[in-house]
């Protein structure tokens, strides 16, 4: 049976058609038949909500089976991190995989919608592995994001890459490596 990916999308107009379906394809491509990938559609993604898309994660975390995989990319990302802190699935996950996601809070962006990201150790699922990627020469999210994640986190390994941009320039290879390590 192949291993249970959910792949949480960015935000922006068009992002899960024009740009996140080239994410999804380039891990589909690196994993392989081994990995099933889902890849819900989240609302409203031009104007994310966070309420509205933590509705549609945790409904999307009762179809999860044991050991799933998250991944999340940008705002995706970063919406996924505070569902799982407040609201994690009743299987064990595999592990967190977050690509170029805002940090919100000092140093951070500002959000009326999503609170401090500062405190993440203790409230994801226990022994859950964590990997925080993070291209150079994003031009959407800076760099800086990352390691202020890496401070709320320290468990996370974290992966940055020079000449790489805001979706990793469509070659997740690194992300697939990371996900065939834990299992």
């Amino acid at each position: 049976m192949a291993k249970q990916i959910l792949f949480v999308q960015g935000a922006g107009e068009d992002a899960h058609d024009r740009w996140d379906s080239k994410l999804v394809a380039s891990l589909e491509r690196e994993l392989g038949e081994n990995y099933a990938v889902g890849y819900p559609r989240m609302p409203r993604e031009d104007d994310p909500s966070f309420t509205a898309w933590k509705a549609a994660l945790v409904r999307a975390f009762d179809s999860l089976e044991e050991g799933a995989v998250l991944v999340g990319h940008s705002v995706g990302g970063t919406i996924l991190m505070h569902v799982l802190a407040g609201h994690p699935p009743k299987t064990r996950l595999g592990g967190l995989f977050v690509i170029a996601a805002p940090f919100i809070g000092e140093g951070g962006w500002p959000s009326d919608d999503i609170g401090d990201c500062k405190d993440f150790s203790g409230r994801l699922p226990p022994d859950v592995p964590v990997y925080l990627y993070h291209g150079a020469d994003d031009a959407v999210v800076p760099i800086a994001h990352v390691h202020l994640y890496a401070k709320a986190i320290p468990h996370a390994v974290v992966r940055t890459f020079e000449r790489r941009d805001h979706q990793l320039n469509n070659d997740m290879s690194d992300v697939a490596r990371d996900i065939r390590s834990v299992g």
